[in-house]
């Protein structure tokens, strides 16, 4: 069989797609014989065979364990196609060419290793107990060979991420981290392999923080003795100094200079990290030693710097790079994770006492001499930007414009120096911001400085105003003139990115410097603008694009409207002269115009009416439409815009209208004809945006002009991203003005609007279209059926409302099945008792609608969203339960879910095999338990009231000791692991965060009185004593709260 499997395994990859998919099919057809995996194994372990065959023989292995090994794998297809006896051979000779066998090429280790972790996780420990012990017994032998070694240290961290429960973990972990530690800690060994084996303790950690909350005392116990003797090693590790550096031509070799440089800088990385990790896991554990760890790290990125320069300032080494396995080991990314941990370290207790300390006793030399100076010098030298950054930028401005909008930017250490001036800024506020004054005077009245120099320190300033006035924190008018001199040197110079730093800094400063500003902040918004046309740099020019979203809002209106139409122009003319579909213009650039020309409008929308504003903004999304961030920017300015075009009265509302309807249904015709979706979809939206928004009644000729589109749309398409808006379009029109839309015929079949409507309803209602294109649907029907009534629908309304019923019967996705439900619940609130008739009469697949729909209702009401829908079904309900309807009583739907302890994290398989189970109550009972809930939930507080108000009160508290907190072994930004909700959920919903961005429910008075009422009244029906008695301990609680 080898010989058959040889050439199959050749064709699989041959560069003709029938060779290969034939291949693929007769291996798949070969799965039930015995020798099939036997034969693949032995391929893979025979040192003749070319490699490329030897790894995909290894593949297909992986591939075929994972369908026919065991149900325990999430892949498995059903029937176990490798008896006992061959599994045993198997997982023998994989472990065995994973780790001890002689492999000359280490991606056959490699994938050798992922086969085993594959059979691990199905067979680990109960059908493969000797595994562990075989890898220890290697990692354990300092006479094994370095291939041996990396191969168990390969496996055995898969094993740690995916392989041991709670009670498997805690029998081995002594033996395992002992292990690990003689490993890492063995200076015979490669740097590297050393690396690795901190790599895989620290894999530990994610197991133990799972089993943390329910073993709190062992796990610190077993920690305390772990850091006892790894932190020793950490500290030596750090403090040891780098080895030579290779020249730039040795670097990538295999010599003993270069591979001991990349060791024990991968050695360095990996016990940072693993740092980082405990800091996360066990804060407390570090603090007593935290001032060590702050002084190593810092005397270790001090000594860096040279070395860093010289490799990524001045030379351009190649830079984030990693091995084989995963593990990092170029210098850039080591000084990366060690500005991360010194930022951290930075709030550690003990830390920060000292450094107050200092700056208190260095009383008004502490911003010149001292701590906070020379930490300020190793940012800003951290944060020169890089000779490959600078060809980058010079070639592509969107990477430039990357970093200042974070549409794409990687995190660097040009990025991590900011944060950590903006970790200073957040803790010491203006003696940070004069401290970075006065180093920022240093480097520019130096003549030796670089240009560089000079603009890593205007970086790191812009990045800590930034942050100030993202928290509203501004600093003085004397700070400000300081930095503006500074300023306007840095525009004034030859070369362009200190040009364009200078621009961008002066649109933040605008920001933060207050009214005292404002005649200055003028006179840079005149430069940009001047810029923008006259520079002949690209790279200033688009800093000046982006420096004025700070510029525009930061000055009064007064002085910004005049200038709006020079805004528009300057970015209209720069357009033209930017070929915005090529696909080599990435989305930066076109989100920096799409966000200025946002706010530019915004300071006085009526000029979208007298100028091409509107137009320009239209252009930049149709040529990114596939961009989902710009069209969502754009899309929500549009948005604003009609809302704020619309309180203006009917005759402007009439003018944009004008200027816009040509434009949107010009773009629907385009992307038809392109078959561009992505635009079509955009300006469906669009019209979504301006009907919703729109006045009552529509201007004249508003449906006649955009239903005929819609229309085309709804009755051909099946992309969701196109239906939903384009549902939603024709729902609003319905609404606004009933009387145009229902007078407007269909030019084509001449049909009336409401036959129209009805066929775009049975439409998405029909198994054509899936739950997710159909979701508006049933805000559609029941909007329709609440304005056309039965009068005008006829014998059309009971076939709708069938429709309805039918397709929420099977509907899956929660705001389908939500529109689906509104349907019935609007028209409950109209005629409950029609409603329960209507449904109790009609078949669902061969059973009466009443408990199909009301069970789905039930089940689904928890999830509702939308402030209107949630107090929509409520009353509902209420409505029902009111009725006393005995045909309701006996519908029996889902209760509460039954508890399954077993003490083990749920995997999907398991998920399969043992799903949920819930009890089994009657309709009336699921109403009370469901409004019940939707009482806590009106509150504002659902299952979280006096927890969370007294978090919410202490998070409030503006102690200067949150940092603090972070180092204490239950860190502050989760409260409680019961309530399932951080701090920064409570902040935001402090501070008027919606349902939909939080999870958590705004306090509604209105909806939380009719719930009181309802359920004072309910208490006095001779059967409301057996539904509350049927209900929880706690549902029971929240109701007698109601007193």
């Amino acid at each position: 069989m080898e010989q058959e499997l040889l050439s199959l395994l050749a064709d699989t990859q041959s560069p003709a797609a029938d060779t290969r998919k034939a291949a693929e099919l007769n291996l798949l057809r070969l799965y039930p014989n015995e020798s099939f995996p036997l034969s693949l194994l032995a391929i893979a372990s025979h040192g003749t065979v070319p490699v490329n065959l030897r790894q995909s023989a290894l593949s297909v292995l992986r591939t075929f364990i994972a369908a026919a090994w065991s149900p325990n794998l999430d892949e498995f297809k059903g029937t176990i196609l490798v008896n006992d006896v061959n599994k045993a051979q198997i997982r023998a000779s994989l472990l065995a060419l994973a780790t001890t066998a002689e492999t000359a090429d280490r991606k056959i280790k490699s994938s050798a290793s992922y086969a085993v972790s594959k059979v691990a996780s199905a067979d680990f420990p109960e059908h493969w107990p000797e595994l562990l012990p075989a890898l220890l017994q290697i990692i354990n032998d300092v006479n094994c060979s370095a291939g041996a070694l990396h191969g168990a240290l390969k496996v055995l961290w898969d094993l740690v991420d995916t392989g041991f429960n709670e009670e498997q973990f805690f029998n081995v972990a002594r033996d395992l981290v002992s292990s690990l530690f003689h490993v890492a800690t063995n200076e015979a060994r490669k740097p590297m392999l050393r690396a690795l084996a901190v790599a895989v303790f620290r894999s530990c950690f994610d197991t133990l923080e799972m089993v943390l909350e329910q073993h709190k005392v062992q796990v610190k116990q077993f920690m305390d003795e772990v850091l006892a003797g790894w932190s020793p090693f950490f500290i030596s590790t750090l403090k040891a100094p780098l080895p030579q550096p290779p020249t730039e031509e040795e670097e990538p070799k295999e010599s003993e200079i270069a591979s001991q440089w990349r060791g024990v800088i991968g050695l360095k990385l990996q016990v940072a990290r693993t740092l980082m990790k405990i800091r996360m896991v066990f804060p407390g554990l570090l603090t007593n030693q935290s001032p060590v760890y702050f002084a190593t790290i810092w005397t270790e990125l001090s000594n860096l710097q040279p070395t860093y320069h010289e490799f990524y300032i001045n030379d351009e080494r190649q830079g984030r790079l990693e091995d084989v396995d995963g593990l990092p080991y170029t210098l850039d990314f080591l000084v990366l994770e060690e500005l991360d941990l010194i930022q951290t370290l930075l709030k550690a207790p003990p830390v920060k006492a000292e450094l107050l300390q200092q700056l208190q006793n260095a009383e008004q030399a502490a911003v010149t001499s001292g701590w906070l100076p020379e930490i300020l010098q190793l940012a800003g030298s951290y944060s020169h930007i890089t000779t490959e950054e600078e060809g980058l930028w010079d070639i592509d401005v969107n990477l430039f414009l990357s970093e200042e909008t974070s549409v794409t930017a990687n995190c660097t250490p040009r990025t991590c120096s900011g944060d950590l001036v903006i970790k200073l800024g957040e803790w010491l506020k203006s003696t940070a911001v004069e401290g970075l004054l006065a180093y920022l005077n240093r480097v520019f009245a130096d003549s030796s400085s670089s240009w560089k120099s000079r603009e890593s320190a205007l970086f790191i300033l812009n990045q800590l105003l930034r942050d100030f006035n993202e928290v509203d924190h501004q600093i003085s008018i004397e700070l400000a003139s300081g930095f503006s001199n500074l300023i306007q040197y840095a525009i004034q110079q030859e070369q362009e990115l200190l040009r364009a730093r200078g621009y961008l800094v002066a649109g933040v400063l605008a920001q933060v410097a207050g009214e005292a500003f404002q005649a200055t902040a003028i006179s840079y918004l005149e430069a940009v603008l001047k810029a923008i046309v006259d520079d002949p740099s690209e790279v200033v020019k688009v800093s000046c694009i982006r420096a004025l979203q700070d510029l525009m809002p930061s000055l009064p209106s007064h002085t910004t409207i005049p200038l709006q139409t020079s805004v528009v122009s300057a970015l209209s003319e720069f357009i033209a002269a930017h070929d915005l579909s090529d696909p080599t213009d990435s989305d930066d650039l076109k989100v920096t115009l799409a966000e200025t020309l946002r706010d530019t409008i915004m300071v006085n929308p009526s000029v979208v009416l007298s100028s091409a504003a509107i137009d320009v903004l239209f252009n930049i999304a149709s040529n990114g439409p596939t961009n989902f961030q710009l069209t969502m920017i754009v899309t929500e300015a549009f948005e604003d815009i009609v809302e704020n075009i619309s309180e203006q009265g009917p005759d402007a509302f009439v003018g944009l209208c004008e200027k816009v309807l040509p434009s949107v249904t010009g773009a629907i015709d385009v992307g038809n004809l392109t078959e561009e979706n992505a635009l079509t979809n955009f300006a469906a939206d669009l019209l979504r945006a301006l009907t919703e928004r729109a006045l009552e009644p529509l201007p004249a000729g508003f449906v006649g002009t955009v239903m005929p589109k819609l229309t085309r749309l709804l009755l051909h398409s099946t992309d969701g991203e196109l239906i939903r808006p384009a549902t939603e379009a024709v729902r609003h029109m319905l609404s606004h003005d009933f009387g145009q839309f229902v007078a407007w015929h269909d030019p084509q079949s001449g049909k009336e609007a409401t036959e129209i409507v009805l066929m775009i309803i049975d439409r998405l209602l029909g198994p054509s279209v899936d739950d997710n294109a159909a979701t508006e649907v049933g805000q559609l029907a029941a909007e329709l059926v609440e304005r056309a009534g039965s009068e005008r629908l006829g014998p059309y309304l009971p076939q709708l409302l069938q429709a309805v019923a039918q397709r929420l019967a099977t509907a899956e996705q929660a705001p389908f099945i939500q529109s689906l439900i509104l349907v019935f619940a609007r028209l409950t609130l109209i005629s409950a008792r029609e409603v329960v008739d209507f449904l109790a009469q009609v078949d669902i697949g061969g059973q009466s609608g009443l408990p199909v729909v009301v069970g789905k209702w039930l089940e689904n009401s928890v999830n509702f969203a939308g402030y209107d829908e949630i107090k929509q079904n409520i009353i509902a309900l209420a409505t029902l339960y009111n009725l006393g309807d005995p045909r309701l009583t006996q519908v029996q739907v889902k209760g509460d879910l039954i508890i399954q302890d077993t003490g083990r994290i749920k995997t999907r398989s398991q998920a399969r095999n043992n799903p949920d189970r819930y009890t089994t109550v009657s309709a009336p009972l699921k109403i009370i338990k469901v409004l019940v809930e939707e009482l806590a939930a009106a509150s504002g507080n659902k299952e979280i009231d006096a927890a969370a108000a007294a978090a919410l009160d202490e998070a409030g508290s503006d102690s200067g000791d949150d940092d603090d907190d972070e180092w204490e072994d239950l860190p502050n930004d989760v409260l409680d692991l019961g309530l399932g909700v951080t701090k920064q959920e409570l902040m935001a919903f402090g501070e008027g965060g919606t349902e939909s961005v939080f999870g958590v429910r705004k306090r509604d008075d209105e909806t939380q009185a009719f719930l009181g009422d309802f359920f004072r009244h309910a208490s006095t029906q001779p059967e409301f004593g057996a539904l509350f008695a049927a209900l929880t301990a706690s549902e029971r609680e929240k109701l007698q709260s109601l007193g």
